[in-house]
């Protein structure tokens, strides 16, 4: 690389870090806020939801880094064209493919980090997660010890409970039972505490009395106790072994694409080999929108009234690349031999940049005789 290369690498890579930064901080906390109001209702604690959005970095990253990319690329160029850098490494003889080169570089950077990211961290970030995600689900303390509130842990159950004290007892509990047809049980205790069980937890009821009113014949039942025993855990779902989603699954098993996987996860072939492709055609889509970015800055001449015109032809090529991607992702969802369609937008992307490459150059060199006679260097 010459010192060019290294200089406009060095600002590329700068400003990609900045950009990259801002979008995946805006995406980040938008989703962490409603991660939040989930986990709150949940009676999760706070070290569960930084752990929960610490795991959910690695997919927004890998989302960001296209966009972080094909932006810093179009500041990089338009700074450097105000500051008459890219003027003078034109003057110097300089075509537009010979400026592209630190881009290109660029662009397989981005890719690489990419690639690892949906090769390897993210599948296991995902592995994490919804392990995590089930732990959650399953903890019935979260679900029943909240105070002050009426809770309903499962259809058909309402409980409120005034007091919890700091060793665990409940201190005056209500609890509604209408899961049985015909009958409503109504249970108030002064005291109860959660106790372990060889079939589960049970909820353990002091110094109370039960109420069933029979809705037949509008009979009412009232029974006193010292003691009584609820069984809670039915409001535990039963699950067997958790089976790992197509995000959890490895590159090489998703393009294998065997039987047994389509079985296990329920999907179909096309999707699963979607999922693999995908992984292999989103960090390309980064090195695209990186060159098709500088192409778009390359057309027009130098002005002092800055490059709007670029900027937005650019932005429009995003967003027909982007459609584009779109589009044929349906596609190969619907089709089992429809994959390859997932790298046309790459490649309508490279062919994009190639031909404004080229024609940017031919203008230049055509301009460059009119006004001196001579051939460019």
């Amino acid at each position: 690389m010459s010192r060019f290369d290294r200089y406009m690498l060095s600002q590329l890579m700068m400003f990609f870090g900045f950009f990259a930064l801002v979008l995946v901080s805006v995406y980040w906390v938008n989703s962490a806020v409603r991660l939040f109001d989930r986990l709150i209702s949940d009676n999760q604690s706070v070290w569960v939801f930084l752990e929960l959005t610490a795991l959910s970095l690695p997919t927004v990253i890998s989302r960001m880094l296209p966009v972080a990319a094909f932006v810093a690329v179009i500041y990089t160029a338009n700074r450097m064209a105000q500051e008459s850098e890219l003027v003078v490494m034109q003057a110097t003889g300089f075509s537009p493919f010979r400026l592209a080169r630190p881009v290109l570089f660029f662009g397989l950077l981005v890719a690489l980090l990419m690639s690892a990211l949906t090769h390897f961290l993210v599948p296991m970030a995902r592995v994490r997660q919804n392990e995590r995600n089930v732990e959650i689900s399953d903890n019935i303390s979260a679900k029943l010890l909240t105070e002050g509130s009426f809770l309903h842990p499962a259809a058909g159950l309402t409980m409120f409970i005034r007091t919890i004290e700091p060793s665990g007892e409940l201190v005056d509990l209500f609890l509604s039972d209408r899961r049985t047809p015909g009958a409503e049980t109504s249970y108030f205790a002064r005291r109860a505490f959660l106790a372990k069980s060889d079939t589960g937890p049970k909820l353990v009821m002091l110094d109370g009395l039960a109420q069933t009113l029979h809705s037949k014949d509008r009979r009412l039942t009232i029974t006193r106790f010292v003691n009584s025993t609820f069984d809670i855990a039915a409001l535990i779902a039963a699950r067997g072994p958790r089976v790992p989603d197509l995000d959890e699954r490895s590159t090489l098993s998703l393009l294998r694409a065997d039987p047994l996987l389509q079985q296990e996860t329920g999907s179909k072939r096309a999707v699963v080999l979607f999922n693999a492709h995908e992984r292999f055609s989103n960090p390309l889509l980064g090195l695209t929108l990186a060159l098709v970015a500088f192409a778009a800055m390359q057309g027009g001449s130098f002005t002092r009234f800055g490059m709007w015109r670029q900027i937005a032809g650019a932005t429009a090529l995003f967003l027909l690349l982007f459609l584009l991607t779109n589009l044929v992702a349906k596609q190969a969802v619907r089709h089992e031999g429809a994959t390859a369609v997932l790298y046309l937008p790459i490649l309508l992307g490279l062919g994009l940049a190639s031909a404004m490459l080229a024609w940017a150059g031919r203008r230049r060199g055509s301009r460059f005789n009119v006004e001196t006679g001579a051939r460019p260097a």
